[in-house]
């Protein structure tokens, strides 16, 4: 943690979690030089309403009108479109270099450079939705019998499709995997949602790689073409970190492993061209939001991407940036012990409104883990599946009812608004949520009734 409090602190990005790491550290009473370089030009903006809301919400949502927060009156130097183009960090300090080929130093930096869309090399063709102009340009294409495909059945992709259908364009969404948000809820849950696509009037294609992207559609691996008007590239999101290579050391995704409290660990991958950091070094250099891979207390390393991580990250970081809290990075049977009081955690959450449900998903599931669902998913009332741990038979617990304990990864409510705030609570505490599991799956009983 830092030896003092720092007299300068550059913010490196100007979207939601470089607005809430400003507001933070100016609310716990750093009173420094801080500057903010941004690379849109524009002040900081919601993007998920850019694809949830594309057709009814023309304009972009301000943080300042969302959350209060105006970056103008937090910072000394505000930079909307000087993005940082290197990084240099030493024992004695921070030098960003930045697009008009000026420098700022600071003793520390935060970086909040978010995420980019995925665009593979040869889908030039294809555009993409990431920032209020691209919507701006989807919303004016996007009409009454236009052909749009789009790659990728996963958030976006999906939201778009049932935005884009119910404006009656033609839409087709092509899937390399086996079923839609395989990747991000694995192929149980995801094969629940494939028959959402047929009732919004989207047709659906599985197991087809996209081979080529061109003007007037794409071609899958195995040789089908597709004709569209408008081709969209919704095939994920990686940090926003080319800028930062030779610099610092990335990990496999492009991002930065931080600590609980956001601090570089400067870990280093095989072959990155970057070295290792001093550790007087290291105490400069934070991370929030898309860049940051996120020690958490239950959960583990969480990669950056959730919109709750920027959200909230930057109030522990600020906190701990400026010696706040004590041993803010410390695990919490080692606070306990030291007499300390647990630090407020947050668990990954992702909000999702598409084909015509809402989907709110709490932890981090994974393919290795077993899926208990509660309701049927294929009728029309809500229902929620709770990612338990692997192999039950390794963890023998049973409650007296001779029921199976579980400790749950992660939970997805589907069309369930009445148990958001429940499960949020459960999940964002500072320990795992233990369930009896033939409780858990029985909608008749009550959710706090099921957890141990």
């Amino acid at each position: 943690m830092p030896s003092s409090m720092p007299r300068s602190i550059a913010i490196i990005g100007a979207g939601l979690a470089g607005a809430q790491t400003a507001a933070a550290l100016r609310s716990h009473g750093f009173t420094g030089h801080l500057t903010v370089l941004g690379a849109e030009g524009v002040p900081p903006y919601d993007r998920p309403p850019l694809s949830k809301e594309l057709l009814s919400r023309t304009e972009p949502l301000w943080i300042s009108d969302d959350l209060g927060i105006d970056l103008s009156a937090l910072a000394d130097d505000v930079r909307w479109d000087d993005p940082a183009t290197r990084l240099a960090v030493s024992r004695d300090g921070v030098v960003t270099e930045v697009a008009s080929s000026d420098t700022v130093s600071s003793d520390a930096v935060v970086l909040a450079c978010g995420a980019e869309p995925v665009v593979p090399p040869g889908w030039e063709a294809a555009t993409v939705l990431h920032t209020f102009r691209d919507a701006e340009a989807l919303r004016a294409a996007i009409g009454p019998g236009m052909r749009v495909v789009i790659v990728g059945a996963g958030w976006i992709g999906a939201e778009v499709a049932g935005v884009a259908a119910g404006a009656g364009a033609e839409v087709t969404v092509v899937e390399a995997g086996a079923a839609p948000l395989e990747r991000q809820l694995g192929g149980t849950v995801g094969a629940h949602l494939v028959p959402w696509y047929d009732a919004a009037g989207v047709r659906l294609v599985t197991d087809a790689p996209v081979e080529k992207v061109s003007d007037d559609g794409v071609r899958t691996a195995s040789g089908e073409h597709l004709g569209a008007d408008l081709v969209l590239a919704a095939v994920g999101a990686r940090p926003a970190s080319h800028w930062l290579r030779g610099s610092l050391p990335l990990d496999a995704r492009g991002g930065l492993r931080v600590n609980r409290a956001g601090r570089f660990l400067g870990i280093s991958m095989p072959g990155d061209p970057a070295g290792r950091l001093h550790a007087d070094a290291l105490e400069r250099v934070w991370a929030v939001g898309d860049i940051a891979t996120r020690d958490h207390p239950v959960f583990g390393p969480v990669p950056g991407g959730h919109w709750s991580a920027a959200l909230h990250d930057p109030e522990p970081t600020a906190r701990a940036l400026l010696g706040v809290d004590e041993r803010p990075a410390d695990p919490e049977p080692v606070r306990a012990r030291l007499g300390l009081a647990p630090l407020r955690s947050h668990a990954p959450y992702v909000f999702s409104r598409q084909l015509g449900h809402d989907l709110a998903l709490f932890g981090v599931p994974s393919p290795f883990e077993e899926v208990a669902l509660r309701g049927d998913p294929s009728g029309d009332e809500r229902w929620a599946a709770f990612y338990v741990e692997h192999s039950l038979h390794r963890n023998p617990k049973v409650t007296d009812q001779g029921h199976h304990v579980a400790h749950v990864r992660a939970v997805l409510l589907v069309d369930s608004p009445r148990e958001v705030g429940q499960v949020r609570k459960l999940m964002n505490r500072p320990e795992p949520l233990v369930v009896d599991l033939e409780k858990i799956v029985d909608p008749a009983v009550r959710l706090r009734d099921a957890v141990l």
